[in-house]
């Protein structure tokens, strides 16, 4: 089986094991994605979606944000870890959402890229969340297990990754498919025990690389 077509079987097997599967961090408006992908560096989404709580119910909006000092919104994000740097982030973000785009968040990737803290992993999760346009996450989920299945072959670093799965993903599949990674990644093809290739619904054509 050629890679193109192993990418569409998986993809198709997944969505089926996955129908509903979207980002684990919760937001409601595009700027509050944007803080909570850079709290979610080195940090459990699970964690990030408690820690922002508190921020957002101090600050409610883009300006808010804006103003506060940054050794206020450390206070709140320190859970987080990295508290320092994250709000430094947020706040010259924030900042910048302000004074270059009337207070949203811009649907250009180039663009995305040039805000404080924001990755092509960030911008990415935007595009395609918040914009629904064509975007790869390429978190450690999706790179470890489009390694493990074939997809790719032994690409460790996040843009290589994507570059190649851009290759082989439709561009329309591609943020629902980083999705339904990270839920295979948790549920079935995990990473600190032995993955339960027994109960998983790709164990059939995964080459199965380092198990």
């Amino acid at each position: 089986m050629t890679k193109e077509k192993l990418a569409l079987e998986i993809i198709e097997r997944l969505k089926k094991e996955y129908p509903d599967a979207g980002c684990t961090l919760d937001y409601d408006q595009a700027w509050k994605l944007l803080v909570s992908v850079r709290l979610a560096a080195q940090c459990t989404d699970a964690r990030v979606n408690v820690v922002v709580e508190k921020l957002y119910e101090k600050y409610p909006d883009v300006k808010a944000l804006a103003e506060a000092p940054v050794e206020d919104i450390e206070a709140i994000v320190k859970p987080c870890g990295l508290g320092h740097s994250k709000a430094r982030d947020i706040s010259a973000c924030m900042k910048i959402l302000m004074e270059q785009y009337d207070g949203r968040v811009p649907d250009d990737f180039d663009k995305l890229l040039k805000l404080p803290g924001v990755g092509r992993k960030s911008a990415n999760l935007i595009m395609g969340d918040v914009f629904g346009k064509p975007a790869i996450v390429t978190d450690t989920h999706c790179i470890r297990l489009v390694n493990r299945m074939g997809l790719v072959d032994n690409i460790k670093e996040p843009k290589k990754v994507e570059m190649a799965l851009w290759k082989l993903v439709p561009p329309e599949e591609g943020s629902d498919f980083c999705h339904r990674l990270v839920y295979h990644g948790r549920d079935v093809c995990t990473a600190r025990t032995k993955p339960h290739c027994e109960r998983c619904c790709l164990a059939d054509i995964c080459a199965k690389n380092g198990v």
